[in-house]
């Protein structure tokens, strides 16, 4: 079997859980013997563009005529089975649904956020959960609001786009829902339930978890709605060094919060920005991986890394975070999901100090059943599979 992946890597300097998963995923699919096609931009390639590539960047994310170009040579010179898309802004564009299908490539596309409706892709705006473009032909909330990336003109090109590509998306031959919060996302979207599929990330195994550690690792970037004020808030109605050491790993916005914890209280370490190897140790230090965020997270990275290296999670309850730990399942959780407030954040660190020892195999053990590549990489192939068992089927 033949795949195109085709992925717009986020920036290096911010960290992101998506460039991360689809290089897994890419590893984990040649490891099975899938031929992977990589159709890759950069944004940290766009301060190298030529002037008239410049030039062209705001219409970019509806249409970008030279990744239609270069995709369709792709598609023309290997002839894939599928074209497996992650994420298409800005130099990609949903575009690329069309290209596919123009050459008979049938499109599958992991669902890593919100985008197809909200401009920023967060169902979040100014401290809290907002859903108001949600069922609109036009995101006009999103520009009147500046959501994406602060300015008016660029929240009105997103949503241009987004509304332009509303038969883009319903065209995409199979979706593949993270969790079944965003399968709820499809289907309000109008997107039929046999055209979703639910099937969550996976990581490499790093193999026999190390000893645990001691205290709490907090890892993501520090904006405001990844929790981290939620979390020192919490925090800091407990008295220094009762709850044992917390580290926090990130940049950000907010990093003149981390900064100002660890000069206030002797039980707070900054750590700053870590890469891989730096990421491995601070988890190792730890007993317990915290993951609070106050939006509807899709489904963190930095959960599946703490299950695979057996680490308990706290998290609260918004988003994937309770599918993702298995709270509502039977048997033991991976950790625990609490109310994205402070008084309930508070109330469950001691209780998650003193239980991460029980937790951490059951944390291993989800993993290994739900997370594991060989798990995931079997389910993609099926769907891949699924869509080119029929080479005569009609696009939608």
């Amino acid at each position: 079997m033949k795949v195109v992946v085709a992925h717009n890597r986020y920036r290096e300097a911010i960290p992101s859980g998506e460039n991360v998963i689809v290089d897994a995923e890419i590893a984990q699919l040649t490891a099975a013997g899938v031929e992977v096609l990589p159709f890759q931009r950069s944004s940290d390639s766009i301060a190298e563009l030529p002037a008239a590539q410049k030039a062209l960047l705001p219409i970019s994310p509806i249409y970008g005529r030279p990744a239609q170009a270069d995709l369709a040579a792709l598609l023309r010179e290997h002839r894939p089975d599928v074209l497996h898309l992650h994420n298409p802004y800005p130099l990609l564009s949903p575009w690329v649904v069309k290209t596919a299908h123009a050459h008979g490539v049938p499109v599958v596309q992991t669902v890593h956020n919100y985008r197809q409706v909200c401009s920023p892709g967060l169902y979040f705006r100014d401290g809290h959960n907002c859903y108001d473009c949600r069922g609109k032909a036009f995101g006009w909330p999103a520009v009147a609001h500046k959501c994406y990336r602060g300015s008016r003109a660029q929240s009105a090109l997103m949503a241009t786009t987004l509304a332009v590509h509303r038969p883009t998306w319903r065209s995409v031959d199979r979706f593949i829902a993270l969790t079944d919060r965003i399968a709820a996302h499809l289907a309000d979207y109008g997107i039929a339930e046999d055209r979703i599929v639910v099937k969550p990330n996976g990581l490499p195994d790093p193999g026999t978890p190390p000893p645990l550690g001691d205290g709490f690792l907090y890892a993501a970037r520090l904006s405001p709605e990844k929790g981290l004020g939620l979390l020192l808030d919490a925090w800091r109605r407990h008295p220094d060094g009762a709850l044992g050491p917390l580290r926090i790993a990130g940049d950000g916005e907010l990093r003149g919060l981390a900064e100002q914890a660890a000069a206030e209280r002797s039980d707070v370490t900054y750590l700053g920005s870590l890469d891989a190897a730096g990421m491995v140790a601070a988890r190792r230090q730890a007993s317990v991986v915290v993951a609070v965020p106050t939006w509807d997270d899709v489904l963190p990275t930095v959960i599946l890394e703490a299950m695979a290296t057996g680490r308990a999670v706290l998290g609260t309850e918004v988003g994937g975070i309770p599918y993702l730990l298995g709270v509502a399942e039977a048997g033991p959780a991976a950790g625990w999901a609490v109310r994205p407030d402070p008084e309930s954040l508070a109330a469950a660190l001691p209780v998650a100090r003193a239980g991460a020892a029980t937790v951490a195999p059951a944390a291993r053990d989800r993993y290994l059943r739900v997370f594991h590549p060989d798990v995931v990489t079997r389910r993609l192939i099926d769907v891949y599979t699924d869509l080119t068992a029929d080479s005569h089927r009609e696009h939608r």
